[in-house]
């Protein structure tokens, strides 16, 4: 078990004399969330890209919500509880107070994610609970690069194309399979297929079809704001990989990205040696740590 957070913490009760409490926010409270997001523009990008599509902290018509923790009437934390619980600016302190009253609406969460001592804390709350995680990932680099990459980018690569979806998303599945291990179709093909789907229209979708249409690479802008994008799925067709391509392709990521926003972030797990490298070869440096935890 993960000894993060401390002891008092795990007995602590909601709206208890110290005067922190959590609630669901609603639209009047875009502007506080927006405030404190913006503290970590990098670190926030998911929250932040939400709000810039949808101008409120509201809950979605999907069921998503954002709990807020309050000191007074002072937002000093929050968490975007949807598929995935993803914490804003929460001290490791609350998290296990966030972490209970998630586990208190009756949820299950696909994942954690988010900066490392945060998530780590909120997994031991919940582990407590007798939520136990598939995989922890405790150590994953959040890197970032502004200004042009160090390297000559591969200018085959560009946005997706409607026309492609049906070569677009196999490899899109077949990337999802790998990261975590299993097909994003269980349960149906339908909510996977328009989240790729969606990414197109957007233009957040960048790939390279070869002349026999096949995806030879691919990644896709999974969160957008004027100031960042974080780039997500990174994806080499196995029949290419090992000729020197990755760093080329991840080139061109940042200079298409950089049309969007002028910081391009990313986070990759520790133990890929070999993207680290690459990354860190297209000028990528670390400014943070998250973790990963999947149920």
């Amino acid at each position: 078990m993960l000894s993060r957070v401390a002891p008092w913490l795990a007995s602590r009760k909601e709206n208890a004399g110290s005067g922190v409490s959590i609630r669901v926010l609603s639209g009047p409270d875009t502007a506080m969330l927006r405030e404190l997001a913006r503290t970590d523009v990098v670190a926030n990008v998911f929250i932040l890209s939400h709000l810039a599509a949808t101008g409120s902290a509201a809950p979605t018509a999907g069921g998503a919500s954002i709990f807020g923790v309050f000191d007074g009437d002072d937002l000093v934390g929050a968490c975007w509880a949807g598929a995935n619980l993803v914490p804003v600016q929460l001290d490791p302190e609350l998290a296990g107070l966030v972490a209970g009253h998630a586990h208190r609406s009756g949820r299950r969460f696909a994942s954690i994610f988010g900066p490392a001592d945060t998530v780590l804390a909120m997994y031991e709350q919940l582990e407590q609970l007798g939520q136990a995680a598939h995989e922890v990932r405790a150590d994953q680099p959040l890197m970032t690069i502004t200004g042009p990459p160090a390297v000559l980018a591969n200018t085959d690569l560009g946005f997706g194309q409607l026309a492609d979806f049906d070569r677009i998303l196999p490899a899109c599945a077949a990337m999802f399979e790998e990261e975590v291990g299993y097909s994003p179709f269980l349960g149906g093909r339908e909510f996977y297929s328009r989240r790729v789907e969606g990414l197109i229209r957007q233009g957040h979708s960048l790939v390279h079809l070869n002349a026999d249409g096949q995806v030879m690479f691919k990644a896709e802008l999974g969160a957008v704001t004027p100031d960042v994008t974080q780039v997500q799925g990174v994806w080499m067709n196995p029949s290419f990989r090992g000729l020197g391509l990755s760093a080329g392709y991840m080139a061109a990521v940042v200079e298409l990205a950089q049309r969007l926003a002028p910081v391009t972030s990313l986070y990759v797990n520790d133990y890929n040696a070999r993207a680290r490298a690459t990354y860190e070869r297209v000028g990528f440096r670390q400014v943070g740590t998250f973790a990963t935890v999947l149920f």
